[in-house]
């Protein structure tokens, strides 16, 4: 069953200066796993605006909107292949717990200026 789902789309020049101009833009947001990912991928900003839409997705998917949770608290990583896969931690991951949610699958695509996600939270 659908608990929930949500979309958004970020301009990738929105991330690149937030990334440049505030020092602590990426810890904030972002894990040091993702940090790490970003580094592999030799810190495109088309890779960083994605899961950045991507939280915000599921934010909204949760119904909550970035309230209650930090973002760092939606860690979007990779698969072998490149599927993007969902980590909740903290206040996320209760009230995806509270909505019962079990799966949380996210898609994340981008052109030159743009990023966007879609999210689905799959329960009972």
């Amino acid at each position: 069953m659908i608990i929930g789902t949500g979309v958004d789309i970020i301009e990738i020049d929105r991330i690149k200066r937030a990334v440049e101009r505030t020092k602590s833009f990426m810890s904030k947001v972002f894990s040091e796993r993702e940090i790490s990912l970003f580094v592999q991928r030799n810190m495109r900003m088309e890779s960083i605006a994605g899961n950045f839409a991507a939280k915000e997705a599921i934010s909204k998917a949760l119904g909550t909107g970035i309230r209650g949770f930090q973002l760092k608290d939606i860690e979007i990583l990779r698969n072998e292949i490149g599927k993007p896969e969902v980590n909740l931690f903290g206040r996320a991951r209760i009230i995806a717990d509270l909505k019962n949610v079990k799966l949380v699958h996210v898609s994340i695509s981008h052109n030159k200026t743009d990023a966007i996600a879609f999210a689905v939270l799959e329960g009972e």
